[in-house]
């Protein structure tokens, strides 16, 4: 199958360095996890990725037919990376991908947010697969005004297929507003799983990234009920003759 792969490098100011690698399934858009484990043994995940441990509410999984979260699943090896890390340690980050490199110094936190952001829109998770389009168009560090203009113009885009089948499309964002909700919501889910993981640890970077997280859907939310005025002005005086 073919495979796209997004690579994160994270320099620290001892000289260390830690690399991250993502596979993404390019025609399902779908998280292709790697174990370390050899082949024909069990793998084994952490207590807390149980599907039942600090379950989201709104959660439509079952334990019997899945055992384990699919979020905490593909980011339980990231979790363990950083459980000692400081959420403001600054570090030098390089994201590569097939077609460009991105560079960034910053907050480790803030790198870690991006690729959390990254893993759980590709893990599978059932309130998350909407967001499946703009993995495929990642921006690492994206900055909360470009996240709305993507996301709510990937929705637009998703809405022109959908009247070209001839369905009704739904050109208010009602239900954008619907799933970046329950995207808060998942978020928080996965913030209880990750303190509960890092009780025993120094750091706080990984339970910041996902907070960061938090926040930038909430404001998304915040800016779609306000009718996207804080872009409205960019579009004035433009004509499609």
């Amino acid at each position: 199958m073919p495979i796209r792969q997004v690579s994160y490098v994270f320099e620290f100011p001892t000289g260390e360095i830690f690399q991250y690698d993502l596979r993404i399934d390019a025609t399902t858009l779908s998280l292709v996890p790697e174990t370390e484990e050899a082949e024909g043994t069990e793998v084994t995940y952490p207590d807390w990725t149980r599907l039942g441990h600090c379950q989201c509410r709104h959660c439509p999984l079952s334990e019997n037919d899945q055992p384990r979260c699919p979020i905490a699943v593909n980011i339980a090896q990231l979790v363990d990376a950083f459980r000692d890390v400081n959420s403001t340690l600054p570090v030098k980050i390089s994201v590569h991908t097939d077609e460009r490199t991105y560079l960034k110094e910053g907050p480790a936190q803030r790198g870690l947010a991006s690729i959390l952001g990254l893993i759980m829109a590709t893990s599978g998770c059932p309130h998350m697969n909407f967001l499946k389009p703009m993995a495929r168009f990642h921006l690492p560090f994206a900055t909360s005004e470009e996240t709305i203009v993507r996301s709510t113009s990937m929705y637009l885009l998703a809405q022109y297929f959908i009247a070209r089948r001839g369905e009704a499309p739904d050109m208010k964002l009602t239900k954008l507003d619907e799933a970046y909700a329950r995207v808060q919501k998942v978020n928080f889910g996965v913030s209880a799983r990750i303190r509960s993981a890092a009780e025993t640890s120094r750091g706080d970077a990984s339970s910041n990234a996902v907070v960061i997280l938090f926040t930038v859907a909430q404001l998304l939310s915040t800016a779609i009920e306000e009718k996207l005025d804080t872009i409205e002005d960019l579009f004035k005086g433009i004509v499609f003759p």
